[in-house]
């Protein structure tokens, strides 16, 4: 049997849904990422990424990354990377980047358990959001989840003592099943009290799939881990 690195390599937790460019995102791809990417086969250093040392902000999956310019726009204090592998998604965050002449943020176009393995150091991250991630509602696709134990593990990792791992999804099914796999994590603590979720904060913004999600009727839950 394979051991569980390759399992997490091999079972992807997404399907490239490529869509189709506009021109302007087409543009953005060709002109922006060159100044905005970041290579996915080299450890960052955020001092020399950013100009300075300030808290890191790691978005995994940011859609089309309106969340992610909501916030690097309101913390200008902070540092953002983003990572996300659709195309049409990544240049509307360009855009957007552009747009608003946003400094704070980089991106990875590559899959995230690769960037977390190959580009980001240990303990340097303030915070890791995961928003809306793709539910695999069917029982049998379970194991597509990108939240697994093991994919945990490697987030404590990288996250400083103290730092919050951030989730979000409207399914209520899959918050059940983020807090049966974060309940067996010792190195994270629940900041609402065990078995319990939080209130959105004020600051996360609200994303294109929960407002998909609440005229579909669909619930929100947020999770909020602390490292120990």
């Amino acid at each position: 049997m394979p051991d569980s690195s390759n399992q997490v390599r091999t079972i992807r937790s997404f399907v490239k849904r490529e869509g189709r460019l506009t021109r302007a995102q087409r543009r953005a791809l060709d002109k922006l990422l060159p100044r905005y990417g970041l290579a996915a086969d080299t450890m960052i250093e955020p001092v020399a990424i950013f100009g300075r040392s300030a808290p890191l902000i790691l978005e995994i999956g940011f859609g089309n990354g309106e969340s992610l310019a909501a916030m690097a726009a309101q913390g200008p204090t902070s540092d953002f990377i983003g990572i996300e592998v659709h195309r049409p998604g990544i240049g509307h965050l360009l855009l957007d980047l552009e747009h608003q002449d946003l400094v704070n943020v980089r991106v990875f176009t590559a899959d995230a358990i690769e960037v977390l393995k190959c580009c980001i150091p240990d303990n340097i991250l303030d915070r890791v959001l995961l928003f809306f991630p793709d539910p695999w509602p069917k029982k049998r696709h379970h194991k597509r989840r990108i939240v697994q134990h093991e994919f945990i593990r490697q987030l404590a990792r990288k996250l400083v003592p103290g730092g919050i791992l951030h989730m979000a999804t409207d399914w209520e099914n899959y918050a059940g099943h983020m807090l049966d796999i974060m309940n067996a994590e010792p190195e994270f603590r629940n900041c609402a009290g065990k078995g319990n979720v939080s209130p959105r904060p004020a600051w996360r913004p609200v994303t294109k799939f929960e407002r998909r999600g609440q005229r579909l009727g669909h619930g929100v839950w947020d999770l909020l881990f602390e490292r120990i």
